[in-house]
This record gives C-alpha cells, structure tokens and sequence, in this order.
C-alpha cells in the first residue's frame, strides 16, 4: 500500500520508428551540413521517441541569412494586416486538426500528461487566433495639434529578423506564445526549441507551409544552446531575441546581445508566493495550491511553489493540503487518469532532490514525499509530491526555483510580514492573495512585486492578458496588445504641409 495514488503503465502503443525531425531554412528541409543528429528518449518510458539534426554554425548562418533575405525583400513585412492574419488563422484551424498528433509527441518528449498536452495544443490554436486579430488593428496614432503647418505621425513597424528560443516545458505553448505575434507584427524568424522536445516545433513549422506561409519567413533550427543559441543571440543581422528559459541563460543572452545593442525580451525563473490569510476560503485554497504546485510536475516558471500562510490556519491548511496530495495522480503520462507526468531528466531529478535534502539539512520538516517515485512499468523518473514545512526566509528551497512537485510552506502574522516574504525572493513573476476581503486583496495587488496577481485562484490565463515579470523574473511582455508591441519599432514622421518654415539663415 502506498500514500500516494499512482498510475501504473497503461500498456498504450508507443511508435516504434522515432519521429524525424530536420531544419527547416529558407523553406527547405535539410540535415544538418555535418551531417550531425541527436536523439530524445521519453523520460516517461525510455523509449527513443525522435532522431533530430544537430545544428551548428553553417546551419544557423543559413537560417539567418534566409530571415534577413526575407524581411529585408518586404514582401512579408509590408504585406496587408489581413494577409497575414489569414496565414495565421489557417495555422490555427491546422493546429486544431493535428491536435492528437501534436499531444502525443509532446507527452512523449516531455513526460506530461496527454490530457494537459491536449489542452495545451487548444490554447495555443487560440493564440495564433487572437494574433491574427491583433495584425489587422495594427496602428500608429496622428498629432493634428502641432501648429497649422505640421502633421505628425508615430508609426509602428516590425523590428526586423527576430531569434525565438524556447524551454523544454512547454514547447508548443510557449512558441505559440511568441512566433504568431512576431509574424503579426510583419517580422521574419529564426526558432531553436529546446533539444529535449524539438519535434513538436518541426510539425508547427511543415503546418505553416501548408498554411501558405513564404519561404524564409520562418527558419527552424534544431540543437543545442551552444552552439546554435549562442550564434541567434550574438548576429548582427538579428535584430531581437526572444527568449524563455533560466535566469542564468537569461542574463548570458543579455550580455552576447549587447554586442550588437540588439532589443531583448526575456520570460524568465520564478519563485510564485501564494499567501492565504486567515478569512479565506481553506478548501478552495488548498484545491488551487495542490494545482499551482503539481501542474505539470512543478515544471514551470509559473509553480505556485511556495505559500506563505497566517499562522492561525496553517497547520489545518497543511493538513488540507497533504491530504490532497495524495490523492493527485502521479504515473504514465499516456494515460488520461494521470495529471502528474514524469521529471524531464536524471539530472533534474537529482536536482529537485537536492533540494529537498539540503532544507531537512538547514532544519525543514518533510511533512511528505521528499523521494524519487517507482510506477509499475515504466523505466523513467518520477518524484513524488513533496511538501516541506518548518522553512524559513533563509534557506534555498524558499527563495530558489526548485522546478519540480515541492511546496514550501512560510508562515506570518501581519500584511507587513507577509508582503516582506512574498518580495523577498530574487524573482517576481506571479504571486497570489486568498481572503474574502476585497481590500486585503486589492492591498497585496498593489503591494507585492510580479506581473501577475491571482486573488482567489491561481494560474487563469486569457491571450488577452499580458504575461512576463519584474526583478530576475525577466523583461518585456508576452500576449495581449503589449505581446505584439514587443516586435514593433516605433517611427516618428513629421510632416511640413505648408511653405512657411521659419527661415535659420537670414
């Protein structure tokens, strides 16, 4: 018998040939000029999933020259909002009719559940839907007021050739979250994905060729960040990059960018506090914590991996919790009961163990799981959901990102303390306020440092509504109107309409 409830193999069939992924550059599909390839094996199962080229200098020189070539020719970037749109809403209705195709490598390659990989493939089609509205209300403003003999227009064009680097943990999502409004705005691209789960992005980019999409205007190359990364962020002929991933990455592409002054986006770590006062609803807080810090086996920037509670409700909301916990389904991701899926790697695994093990050292509790999971039948790694209390502001585990199923828990007694504790982290990207009084609420909002606040739930997300963080969080802004803004350049165009300027030279 075992605490927790998991999800033995489901015996579901596996492909047997690995999916095949090249380059895709100036619209051709190529192996790399070495003839280099690398594979992935499903953390779940171990199976070989796909056999990917392995870029590397020439390969992303193409790439981008085929990007520069594109944007610079004009046929994209100057084209009419509506065409574009129409590519991308195309894109999108392919999107939906390769949804299970998509799902499954994904779950395949990353170890998440096939019903999370699912509705993740259905909110990005939304995505690529909400861009395309964006590229047809496009528009710059006009200033009538600057004296009889002067017009003035602010223009807003695309930046250019833009570098998109995505993580592992979310690769079609997280493209999604990008690419589209980059090729709203009238940008071309160059894409690398994570080499854990490149193949995903190989299918977005054959279904942007049956979507009419020219050649050049998206380039795919597969591989490592060293060297094909480096090389995106370093090119003086790319004019942005777009990056999601670690802070540590984060902070390298800022200084290889800044060779070239080239603009930097950057959706970065986070360390997401959820603070529950004492008013607040316990059961629909615990069901939210249980979500914020499991979802996708807390691989995630976004992880509601710490909650900082009022001291009167924290030991029954921990209880509330732990009970919880082990009633969530860890086990085959292929299975549509599972909602935790296997850890990306073995030295991730080793990684969030560390963790665990370093806070039992500084004097946390365990007050459970704290271990590797073994589930009958399948060959990957597993962790279980672990909850570790007793932590204080000191130790790593409360201001680190551990990125995987671990919940801190901080306790306080006053607002003062508990926004103290919420901004004490080096990150700031989302964070949470649960009570029933709208002026507690409204007070955290305002007072806590992220760019997202959830007051009673945690991690609704609308492409309406932009996404990024503050401090080591990263910079710039992702979905909405801003997520668009962030490829665009803005131009001012004063306009003389009459004879009379004021002579300088008598």
């Amino acid at each position: 018998m075992t605490e927790f409830t998991l999800i033995p193999a489901c015996g579901a069939a596996i492909p047997t040939d690995p999916f095949i992924g090249q380059h895709l550059i100036d619209g051709a599909w190529v192996g790399s000029a070495d003839g280099a390839v690398f594979e992935r094996h499903s953390p779940a199962h171990g199976d070989l999933v796909s056999r990917s080229a392995r870029g590397g200098g020439d390969d992303i020189a193409r790439a981008i020259a085929a990007a520069r070539h594109a944007f610079d020719a004009g046929d994209w970037a100057a084209s009419p909002g509506a065409a574009r749109a129409r590519i991308l809403l195309k894109t999108a209705d392919l999107i939906d009719e390769n949804r299970e195709r998509i799902a499954v490598l994904e779950t395949l390659e990353s170890g998440k559940p096939i019903t999370q990989a699912r509705a993740e493939i259905e909110g990005a089609a939304d995505l690529w839907r909400y861009a395309a509205a964006l590229a047809r209300t496009l528009h710059g403003d006009s200033h009538n007021s600057l004296g009889p003999d002067m017009l003035g227009m602010v223009l807003k064009e695309p930046v250019g050739v833009v570098s998109l680097i995505t993580p592992w943990n979310f690769p079609f999502l997280i493209i999604s979250q990008k690419l589209p409004f980059a090729l709203a705005a009238g940008c071309t691209a160059v894409v690398k994905p994570s080499e854990m789960t490149p193949s995903t992005t190989v299918i977005l980019g054959q279904l942007l060729q049956r979507a009419g999409l020219a050649d050049g205007v998206v380039n795919i190359v597969l591989g490592y960040g060293d060297p094909v990364g480096a090389l995106m962020t370093g090119d003086d002929r790319v004019d942005m990059v777009s990056f999601t991933g670690s802070t540590a990455v984060g902070k390298q592409i800022v200084r290889t960018a800044a060779g070239t002054l080239k603009k930097v986006s950057l959706e970065l770590g986070g360390k997401n506090p959820q603070v529950i006062f004492p008013d607040a609803d316990l059961e629909a807080a615990a069901d939210a914590i249980v979500f914020g810090v499991y979802f996708n086996a807390g691989e995630c920037c976004n992880s509601g991996s710490r909650i900082i509670v009022h001291e009167d409700v924290a030991g029954t909301l921990t209880e509330m919790v732990v009970d919880a916990s082990r009633k969530v389904p860890f086990g085959d991701p292929l299975d549509p009961r599972t909602k935790v899926g296997a850890i990306i790697s073995p030295d991730h695994q080793a990684k969030i163990a560390a963790y665990v093990r370093d806070a039992e050292t500084a004097g946390a509790q365990v007050a459970l799981g704290g271990k590797a999971l073994s589930i009958d039948g399948l060959a990957g790694q597993f962790h279980a959901p672990t909850i570790v209390t007793g932590v204080t502001p000191d130790m790593a585990i409360a201001t680190e990102e551990v990125f995987g199923p671990v919940l801190s828990v901080l306790t306080f007694r006053t607002m003062d303390q508990a926004i103290l504790l919420a901004n004490s982290a080096p990150y700031g990207l989302s964070a949470g306020v649960w009570s029933r009084d709208v002026y507690t609420c409204l007070e955290f909002s305002r007072r806590v440092r992220a760019g997202t606040v959830w007051t009673n739930t945690w991690m609704d997300g609308f492409a309406e509504m932009p996404f990024g963080g503050v401090k080591q969080s990263g910079q710039g802004r992702e979905l909405g109107r801003y997520g668009i803004e962030e490829f665009l350049e803005v131009k001012s165009v004063q306009m003389r309409i009459g004879d009379t300027r004021p002579r300088w030279v008598a």
